[in-house]
């Protein structure tokens, strides 16, 4: 009886360890606020198993907003699985531990009691992520000295960028116990009408449209900034998609998140929206059965692809920029910033990504922008170029659109090692 008592028990054990897919791994549930929950998922490395806190910690956060980590990011972009469970080799899993956050609250798995509860703003955004940050530190101590980073992507940068400030904050006041050294900004909606009023020249010097496109492009473009400029948050929200459907007509039909990938000349669900309707329903099928079962989530939780919920929450916040924000961290922290543009990506292209970044006021700028651009090489190819000083690094992306970690994994990968193996 002993023995199988035993037995029982180190099945148990193993068994709430497994997860899914490769790989030692934990997750868990997170009270942010009452009536709000937020999930994270995370893969130790598979490179140091024996001691995993070794290895730098990367938390995801996806775009959107209302997108998921633990499932687009996890099987689109840079999990141990693709969406067909096969082993992706360039996994980010292989060289780093990774979090997947789903965030906002209202997200992938995290959910709240009520509509009431979800987040209006990116500063309640950015204090719920820090509830969760706190809790997985409880949870697993082990890894407070760890160096972490935060990657995000789309939305997620301007989640990102705020939670960064915050976590700082409380690590300088002593409130919460983390080695947190950097974060980086991926094709991320940090001044969103910059990004609407370059789509035009953009798309003209791309050879995509002419001067009549041109003109019914810019013209939807100039009413959002209108709106920007009146703090007509809503109204600029609601013409920012006004603008994007323009552009579809226009085109007939280009993918907004990479410029040169082969589409029908009839819109589909792609021009809006990460995945093809094909891949949007092998996800959520993957999600809410075969993971769901696997992590042994209670039945009442239902995994969403893109929360509309999420999204209109935010609306009035959408088209606010973060500007000011990433400027404070530059001129106030230690905290190593990275700004990566795709140059494929229309929704946050290279030329506004690039405008925002010139217009900023932080300290080095004039040194930053005399200093040399370099390109990154693999195996003897360019695959991207940046420029460096002090804790601000800008790169280039080749061969990629939005989503930098799935286009272009060799680039992302040198990226990630600068940020991570930094020397002061």
């Amino acid at each position: 009886m002993k023995l199988l008592i035993l037995f029982l028990f180190i099945i148990s054990f193993c068994w709430c360890k497994v997860g899914f897919g490769p790989g030692e791994q934990e997750w868990d549930f997170v009270q942010v606020r009452p009536g709000a929950y937020m999930f994270w998922w995370l893969y130790y490395t598979t490179g140091n198993i024996e001691d995993p806190q070794k290895e730098p910690l990367i938390i995801w956060l996806q775009g959107g907003p209302g997108s998921s980590s633990t499932g687009y990011g996890n099987f689109q972009e840079l999990g141990p699985l693709d969406l067909s469970l096969n082993a992706r080799n360039h996994t980010w899993v292989k060289d780093y531990n990774v979090i997947f956050i789903d965030n906002p609250v209202g997200t992938g798995f995290s959910y709240t009691n009520s509509n009431a509860q979800l987040a209006t703003n990116n500063t309640q955004v950015a204090k719920d992520l820090l509830e969760c940050i706190r809790s997985f530190y409880k949870k697993i101590p082990i890894f407070e000295n760890t160096p972490l980073y935060i990657a995000s992507e789309s939305y997620g940068g301007k989640m990102g960028i705020e939670f960064a400030l915050l976590l700082y904050k409380e690590i300088q006041q002593g409130k919460i116990k983390s080695n947190f050294k950097g974060i980086s900004l991926i094709d991320s909606w940090i001044s969103p009408v910059d990004s609407v009023l370059t789509w035009a020249p953009f798309l003209l010097g791309a050879g995509l449209i002419n001067d009549d496109g041109f003109k019914k492009i810019d013209k939807e473009a100039q009413k959002c900034a209108k709106f920007v400029d009146e703090a007509l948050y809503s109204e600029a929200t609601e013409q920012w998609l006004l603008t994007e459907k323009e552009i579809v007509i226009v085109t007939n039909n280009i993918d907004l998140y990479n410029i040169i990938t082969k589409v029908s000349a009839s819109p589909t669900k792609r021009n809006f929206c990460f995945l093809r309707a094909d891949e949007s329903d092998k996800l959520n099928s993957l999600m809410n059965n075969d993971v769901k079962k696997a992590l042994n989530l209670t039945s009442n939780v239902t995994w969403s692809e893109d929360s509309d919920a999420v999204f209109d929450a935010l609306n009035e916040d959408f088209m606010k920029p973060v500007v000011q924000i990433v400027e404070e961290v530059l001129n106030t922290t230690s905290i190593r910033v990275q700004v990566v543009s795709g140059v494929l990506d229309l929704i946050v292209d290279t030329p506004g990504t690039y405008q925002w970044v010139k217009d900023m006021h932080f300290k080095d700028k004039e040194i930053f922008f005399n200093a040399t651009r370099y390109p990154v090489t693999v195996n003897n190819y360019i695959e991207a170029y940046y420029m460096r000083y002090n804790t601000f690094s800008l790169y280039w992306v080749l061969r990629s659109g939005h989503m930098v970690p799935a286009d272009n994994p060799n680039a992302m990968a040198k990226i990630l090692e600068n940020l991570t193996f930094f020397i002061d």
